[in-house]
């Protein structure tokens, strides 16, 4: 089987079976290209099929010479793997050539957060006057307040509001749906902006179910977010070097600072692994150490 064809297989299998973001497909996808072009530069007999552990190997060693950081090479070997997990899955091979390859070793960095004062003046920098102020108001306290993903708040919709009930039904990664709790703050806002703000936009057909909409009434794209954040960023002098996912960071990390439980944290969250979510208790280890050198008698 030619590369190619089984690229195309693995591109479908990831968007029909495995329902993921385009983003995600084409990520998939550039990890696999790598290897192909590796296996054309070295062994251009090469195919999918025929390429072995020791291959893989030289394959990670190439990688490494080339400069790049342990991170992208365990993101290129997390690819390939599950390249070869859907060929196992096609009977394509009969073992895995990919199963005991292990990555670089990852020194786990803690995410920058923001603490509450951060997120005020943030917040506090926003023109209210303006009505697009109203909506980024709303679209801080709520990706704070939920701990969104950014395309998780771009895509929100008003039919998946419980206001109520005091939930929001987010669609996640890979089109799996979650209930998070949304808070007094957030809901109050979100309220104010759909009754007093949202209604009097022109809103383009198809468009109508987004909570979050740009001037001229189309879903807000992620680049905007992001825009919006380094401006209020800026505007404020904040040194730090944040972005939509800073706040989301920041919410796991007040919640298990103040005593929440992890496993809640993760469902709230929409992490699939308990070990994605831990690195948050490293965070809060940290501040269990300052608490005990500054207040025990005998530190």
């Amino acid at each position: 089987m030619d590369w190619l064809s089984t690229i195309n297989g693995f591109r479908s299998y990831l968007k029909l079976e495995k329902s993921l973001a385009q983003n995600s497909i084409e990520a998939y996808l550039q990890d696999v290209e790598k290897l192909q072009q590796f296996a054309l530069s070295f062994a251009p007999m090469l195919k999918p099929e025929t390429i072995n552990e020791h291959n893989l190997k030289a394959f990670m060693r190439c990688l490494s010479e080339l400069g790049l950081p342990p991170i992208s090479q365990a993101r290129i070997l997390s690819g390939v793997k599950a390249f070869y997990k859907f060929m196992l899955m096609e009977n394509l091979i009969a073992h895995n050539p990919a199963e005991l390859i292990e990555g670089p070793r990852l020194q786990r960095k803690l995410p920058d957060t923001l603490n509450i004062l951060e997120i005020d003046a943030l917040i506090g920098a926003i023109d209210l006057s303006k009505p697009d102020g109203m909506r980024n108001k709303t679209m801080i306290e709520v990706l704070y307040g939920c701990g969104l993903r950014v395309t998780e708040l771009i895509t929100l919709k008003i039919s998946n509001l419980y206001l109520d009930d005091e939930f929001i039904k987010i669609l996640g990664k890979g089109n799996k749906e979650r209930l998070v709790p949304i808070g007094e703050q957030a809901s109050k806002m979100l309220k104010i902006y759909l009754q007093q703000i949202r209604v009097h936009l022109e809103i383009k057909k198809g468009q109508e179910d987004f909570v979050f909409l740009s001037k001229r009434g189309s879903k807000l794209s992620r680049v905007m977010v992001f825009m919006i954040i380094k401006s209020l960023a800026e505007k404020i002098g904040l040194k730090k070097s944040i972005s939509p996912h800073t706040f989301r960071h920041s919410f796991a990390t007040h919640l298990i600072e103040g005593g929440a439980d992890l496993r809640a944290v993760q469902d709230m969250l929409g992490h699939e692994s308990i070990t994605t979510t831990e690195i948050y208790t490293h965070l809060d280890r940290e501040y269990l150490r300052e608490t005990i050198v500054q207040y025990h008698p005998r530190s």
